[in-house]
């Protein structure tokens, strides 16, 4: 028996088949996805919740005519599977295979990229103008999460766009999980009447017909509007939306492809910026996602029947963090942490349970976590604001403006540097080095294993000043105990040697001492510091090794311009030394594309046998 979904090769053939059908689609879909993330890993819980969402967008709009803007993107699954991809989507977030977030390089229904969260609005309204000044007719959709509604860039583009009059549409995707969803009867009864055809058709007949009456025509609108507008504020209090300039549609259930079908057409009809208030459920359909849709937002390989994870759990810097911090935090009541809604990928929950009042979720407003950061450390608290190394490219003016200047001690932890594979270009953590190093009054360290890490955290919250730990995302790369207790701008000389110096932070020193090994195992003697501290450099010892050998190599999980690099090549060029042989090891400077981090690192040479032929070849 064929599948709906066999019927289904572009988004055109969903306007030729029933709702009954796009009902098994509906299931079809989620068939298809569970089976597919089930083995590769990504994003379940959230693509499950916009099954039906997607069908019906689809079947209304004319992509790639219209424009639809996924926000964050980790939810577009179903989108690429109706528009044209679904031969390929069992390479989803492979290498060479097709990309987790929407990539307008993949496919010209991709409108825009995305990956980071409240950006969709802007960007559509943007799109709206550019669409307005061209004299086009096209639709302009943001679909938008209600957790994406706590960054502030969306609250911004709310604020423009509903004073703009531009004909835009908001796709509020509530699914329970930030916000409060709509509640009374007097706001269901409206919201039933909204999307009622007849009504809409009618208001739009009325103003157009009462319009054109001579003189007082405009009067009576704006009277009947005025009326109405004060009888909904005497009755519903939660006017938010239409008190900024939209037209509020919902709630309505968004796993019912009739009654979206219906609304979305309404909202075609309408003129000006228009949201429709979509109520979801997360992870629907599966029953361990709907359960814990947490777990399933991201995940791994897993067994479809059971829900457990194929990947044994191993212990990971997220959670040595937290362990950490919890030991630290029953001696000094001082210390509080701060997540932007990432309290299980940061490794803060344990913390969350054992010291409610100490611990914050701010929501996605990484702005907000650093300025608020601030704050408590001006008023003599120590926080510790764990974020993905990607995510802290959205408060960078906070670090510098509100924590640097002022020279607070507010400890950074940069989670998930380096290579994250999988997630792409929006989410590698392969800048943070570069752009933390140009900013004055910021200590700068990276752990080369779990020991030094808990060592750094005890030692940032010593130091009463900004300080940054950037760490890997998994599991620990260097075992050993620390020769040398640590020390502020104090690198660690790991291993002698006069023939090259091996210059590694963080990850990459476990690399660097292997690299070191298979050197002297072919009588070529390595000398192997981890630098600890990129900022500030130890430039004495740095030197010391330098002059000695006059061959050196860095290696780093950053883009090599800005980095460890950059900061032993000003040290060369300041001290002018001659005569010696350089090779930077790190990423180019340009985005890298998703795949598991080891295919990513050998296709840029960052493994350790690439390295180790790199040398050779020099010597």
């Amino acid at each position: 028996m064929s599948k709906v979904l066999d019927k289904i090769n572009e988004p055109k053939d969903l306007k030729k088949i029933t709702i009954k059908e796009k009902k098994e689609l509906a299931e079809e879909l989620r068939e298809l996805i569970l089976k597919t993330i089930s083995k590769n890993g990504g994003h379940l819980a959230s693509n499950l919740g916009v099954v039906e969402l997607t069908i019906a967008l689809h079947s209304i709009y004319n992509v790639p005519e219209d424009k639809i803007i996924w926000d964050v993107g980790h939810q577009t699954y179903v989108h690429k599977i109706l528009t044209g991809r679904k031969e390929k989507f069992n390479s989803i977030r492979q290498l060479g295979g097709i990309a987790g977030f929407p990539k307008a390089v993949e496919s010209e229904y991709d409108c825009f990229n995305t990956g980071h969260s409240s950006t969709s609005i802007s960007v559509a309204l943007g799109m709206a103008k550019a669409r307005d000044l061209k004299k086009e007719k096209s639709h302009v959709i943001a679909v938008i999460g209600d957790g994406a509604l706590t960054g502030g860039m969306a609250l911004e583009a709310l604020n423009d766009a509903g004073s703009s009059k531009t004909n835009l549409t908001v796709i509020l995707n509530d699914n329970e999980m930030s916000i409060d969803k709509c509640v009374g009867g007097i706001s269901m009864k409206l919201s039933n009447l909204r999307i009622k055809k007849f009504y809409t058709q009618s208001n739009v007949y009325v103003k157009k017909l009462v319009s054109k009456m001579p003189k007082i025509g405009g009067k009576i609108i704006n009277g009947v509007r005025k009326m109405k507008y004060s009888l909904k504020h005497l009755l519903i209090q939660n006017m938010f939306f239409e008190d900024i300039g939209f037209r509020y549609l919902g709630p309505i259930d968004g796993h019912d492809i009739e009654k979206l079908e219906s609304m979305l057409k309404i909202s075609k009809e309408l003129e000006g910026p228009v949201l429709i208030h979509v109520v979801t459920k997360k992870g629907k359909g599966y029953m361990h996602a709907e359960v814990d849709p947490a777990r399933f937002h991201g995940t791994s390989a897993f067994n479809v029947k059971t829900g457990k994870s194929l990947n044994e759990k191993k212990a990971d810097y997220s959670k040595v963090l937290g362990d950490k911090l919890i030991s630290l935090a029953e001696k000094d009541k001082r210390i509080v942490t701060i997540t932007a809604s990432m309290k299980e990928g940061t490794g803060l929950l344990e913390f969350a349970k054992e010291f409610p009042d100490r611990f914050f979720d701010v929501g996605i407003a990484e702005q907000h976590a650093i300025g608020f950061a601030a704050g408590l450390a001006k008023n003599g608290m120590k926080p510790v604001v764990p974020i993905y190394s990607s995510f802290y490219q959205r408060c960078y003016d906070q670090v510098i403006h509100d924590v640097c200047i002022q020279k607070l001690p507010v400890v950074m932890c940069i989670d998930r540097a380096g290579l994250v594979g999988n997630d792409g270009e929006t989410h590698q953590g392969l800048l943070d080095l570069s752009f933390f190093n140009i900013v004055p009054n910021l200590t700068i360290m990276a752990p080369k294993g779990f020991k030094e890490l808990e060592e750094m955290i005890e030692f940032a919250l010593s130091l009463n000043s900004p300080i940054v730990i950037r760490y890997p995302r998994g599991s620990e790369e260097y075992s050993n105990e620390s020769k040398d207790k640590l020390q502020l701008g104090k690198a660690e000389l790991l291993e002698e040697g006069k023939d090259i110096t091996i210059l590694a932070i963080g990850k990459m020193v476990n690399r660097a001492m292997r690299i070191a090994k298979k050197l002297n195992d072919n009588n070529i003697s390595a000398e192997v510091i981890n630098i600890r501290f990129l900022k500030p450099i130890d430039e004495e010892a740095v030197l010391k090794s330098i002059n000695k050998t006059k061959f050196v190599i860095t290696i780093e999980d950053n883009i090599i311009t800005g980095g460890l690099a950059s900061s032993v090549e000003d040290i060369i060029i300041r001290n002018e030394i001659n005569d010696i042989k350089f090779i930077p090891i790190g990423y180019p400077d340009k985005f890298v594309q998703h795949g598991k981090t080891e295919d990513v690192e050998k296709i840029y040479g960052l493994d350790v046998k690439s390295i180790y032929e790199k040398i050779l070849a020099k010597l």
